[in-house]
């Protein structure tokens, strides 16, 4: 493993509020992974795992020209029609391959997926023919290999069939076993830890009173590590006491490679996640211009990369997909994406001011992207509401209904 620097998170001297492609650009570039690798994983453990190295195929796919449909084959191209084929004994089956030599002017029975026996290299349909008294009788040209599927067509011997960083899925691990690889090198799931702070949050099932609410986000972020595929750590919830903060990061650095938490970092009295990091770690305040999402706190805490989320929920899940999930995958041994967005018209109406990006959650109907009726960070409905997010730039702007904007679905975030 090749651990991060103290310093990667630090902003160039002058900078303030900083664009939110800017910010992302400057958090991948800093990043890299930091994970092991687990060597010669078998298939059936690999789901949703992060490939270490490149995959070449050991075997083409398929292996052997095979005919891809149910027919006679014959010696083509065929030209000269009406004509009438004798038939040679047997036939060719998948798994039952035909063993001898078709003689030229011969035709033989064929069945789809089956090896196209040695003197033959065209098909005939069954329904573009008929047979009578051992005999094939044909009535339509055909080009020579028409019906057939070409040794080495979809893979060769070889080939680069997935490359290092790639995240398996059931449709990869399908490309992996048809070429006969049992297993692979993968990196080793990237533990991520999750801690909540703040006097006033209670974890679900105690007692609250009025003026306490219970952790919203701790269980979010834990379900979204856990649905990302990372390994998660449960820290707990840490009081607004600097030496509980501490304890809590001394865990994380002992136990995970990334650790996420959420309040306590901006620069208030009882703001002691940042005040602790500052102490004890090497921390950067990043200002970045969207909403909702400030204040997003990056630090080095011995050794351990750590992202300080918003307190709101909303801004904590905005923060977590945006510059989250990107990071988690990079610093996991994958690759760092922009997730997929859409122009979708609008069906809603904002006078948008500028100066920040803002993220409203969304969702589509009827062809149509509305948005949630309140843009409050702290409106936890609104999150169980959407599908997704609807992202605009930094610039002014007047939408109406049938405007394009941008609509980035949960899906691709990885979810």
């Amino acid at each position: 493993m090749n651990p991060l620097r103290n310093d990667c998170f630090a902003l160039p001297p002058g900078v303030d509020w900083t664009p939110v492609d800017e910010a992302l650009e400057r958090l991948r570039s800093r990043l890299h992974p930091v994970v092991g690798v687990d060597r010669a994983v078998p298939l059936s453990q690999v789901n949703g795992r992060i490939l270490a190295s490149d995959v070449h195929a050991p075997r083409a796919h398929p292996p052997s020209n095979n005919s891809a449909v149910d027919g006679y084959a014959f010696a083509g191209p065929l030209t000269e029609v009406p004509c009438a084929l004798p038939l040679v004994d047997g036939r060719s089956a998948a798994g039952e391959p035909y063993m001898g030599h078709v003689p030229g002017g011969h035709a033989i029975r064929i069945l789809t997926g089956a090896v196209i026996p040695a003197g033959t290299d065209t098909v005939v349909l069954e329904e573009d023919c008929e047979v009578t008294e051992g005999k094939l009788h044909l009535n339509g040209t055909l080009k020579a290999g028409a019906n057939t599927r070409k040794a080495g067509e979809d893979i060769k011997v070889q080939d680069r069939i997935l490359a290092a960083g790639t995240r398996l899925s059931p449709t990869q691990i399908s490309v992996l076993a048809s070429v006969g690889v049992g297993s692979v090198d993968v990196y080793q799931r990237l533990r991520v830890g999750v801690l909540s702070t703040g006097d006033e949050v209670k974890p679900v099932g105690s007692a609250v009173t009025d003026w306490q609410i219970y952790d919203a986000n701790r269980p979010m972020l834990s379900a979204l590590v856990a649905q990302l595929g990372y390994q998660l750590v449960d820290l707990g919830h840490a009081l607004d006491r600097a030496e509980d903060v501490k304890a809590a990061l001394e865990r994380g650095a002992e136990q995970c490679d990334l650790i996420l938490t959420s309040g306590g970092v901006s620069a208030g009295d009882e703001d002691h996640v940042s005040k602790t990091l500052k102490a004890h770690g090497d921390i950067s305040n990043w200002r970045i211009a969207i909403k909702p999402g400030r204040p997003l706190a990056l630090a080095m805490f011995q050794g351990t990369p750590v992202v300080g989320l918003p307190g709101n929920p909303v801004a904590a899940w905005v923060c977590a997909l945006r510059f989250g999930a990107p990071a988690m995958a990079l610093l996991a041994g994958g690759e760092w994406f922009e997730p997929q967005g859409y122009a979708v018209p609008a069906n809603f109406t904002k006078n948008k001011k500028p100066g920040r990006s803002e993220m409203l959650r969304a969702r589509v109907r009827n062809g149509q992207v509305e948005v949630f009726g309140s843009e409050g960070s702290g409106r936890v409905t609104g999150l169980a509401w959407s599908e997704g997010l609807v992202e605009l730039d930094e610039g002014a702007g007047q939408i109406e209904p049938g405007t394009p904007v941008r609509f980035i679905p949960y899906g691709s975030f990885g979810l």
